[in-house]
């Protein structure tokens, strides 16, 4: 399942939007899938200020609980509250409805600076 072309990825599987004002946050379908079927998300509150691979939000699936990570720094500007209420729209639809929470980056450079969808597949080979 391909990403949106202006995602940019995290090593610790997030994607942001970059090029927006509130970035749109989520994880991988690489990760959703090692996940297996997710069954609670606890998304990060709304205004609260994040620091760049802070941990801020918890998913928990049938095999697992993981950590989410801010990919930048920033302040969180809303949260997917059908995610909160079906988990599964992670597993199937990661890129679109599955999007976890926004984030208004403190400095938009930051989200150019993370990995494009081939970078961020290639990572996953080595």
């Amino acid at each position: 399942m391909p990403a949106p072309a202006n995602a940019r990825f995290a090593a610790s599987h997030e994607w942001i939007l970059s090029g927006t004002a509130d970035a749109t946050v989520g994880i991988s379908d690489h990760a959703q899938k090692e996940l297996g079927d997710v069954v609670y998300i606890e998304l990060p509150k709304v205004g609260r200020k994040v620091a760049a691979k802070e941990a801020i939000a918890v998913i928990e699936s049938v095999k697992a609980a993981s950590d989410i990570y801010a990919p930048v720094a920033g302040t969180i500007t809303a949260i997917n509250d059908a995610v909160a209420a079906d988990s599964s729209l992670v597993n199937s639809d990661p890129y679109g409805n599955g999007w976890l929470f926004t984030i208004q980056p403190d400095s938009p450079a930051d989200t150019d600076a993370l990995m494009p969808e081939a970078a961020y597949l290639a990572s996953l080979e080595s």
